[in-house]
């Protein structure tokens, strides 16, 4: 079995970075500085988790538009993140970080129970451009006003991250399907819509 497949699962890799940082007040950038080529994952992960949460309504906006610069990033083939420095110095309050990690905590490790190192080719360069076109794309779909939308396209974006974090092509697979099946779905209902008010007006 290859060393790859001894890594920290994706849980203990949120939790041990939270953990390692101290103070009542975590610097964006201090948690993605340490995780290298598993950053990507990460930012995907913890981008996704507050569509989970409740929270006021409009939270699928600056997440999403977050979530779209992650995958340009993948997109354009850097080998680890950039983030802009508003965003590196974005502060996470602890309490705060640890109420979302834990409600999404019991989904997260169904998850995982799903990943493991496999397909490992797919989630490298070039196929990783793929990968980010449609994190691009789910992106922009979350930033979009569109209702009851967070959390089916929060579970997508689970996906992503685990997948690039555990290495598991398979996985990944699975989310490009599931992508472009929700880009259809988007791009259909939008039609309909468009059909209809063309009708009315």
């Amino acid at each position: 079995m290859s060393p790859r497949a001894h890594a920290p699962r994706t849980s203990a890799v949120l939790q041990a970075a939270l953990d390692a940082q101290p103070g009542e007040q975590i610097r964006l950038g201090d948690l993605v500085e340490p995780l290298h080529e598993r950053a990507f994952g990460f930012l995907v992960l913890v981008l996704a988790l507050p569509n989970f949460v409740p929270v006021p309504i409009g939270i699928g906006g600056p997440m999403g538009v977050l979530i779209a610069l992650v995958g340009l990033q993948m997109l354009l083939g850097l080998s680890r993140p950039w983030l802009p420095r508003v965003v590196a110095n974005f502060r996470i309050a602890r309490g705060s970080a640890g109420k979302v990690l834990n409600l999404s905590l019991p989904l997260l490790t169904r998850l995982e129970k799903l990943a493991r190192p496999r397909l490992e080719t797919l989630t490298h360069r070039p196929a990783s451009l793929f990968s980010g076109l449609l994190v691009v794309a789910i992106g922009a779909l979350l930033a979009l006003p569109i209702p009851f939308t967070n959390w089916p396209i929060g579970v997508l974006l689970l996906l992503y991250g685990i997948a690039l974090m555990e290495r598991d092509g398979a996985l990944l697979l699975a989310s490009w399907l599931l992508s472009l099946l929700t880009i259809g779905v988007f791009a259909s209902a939008s039609g309909v819509i468009v059909h209809y008010l063309r009708m009315l007006f």
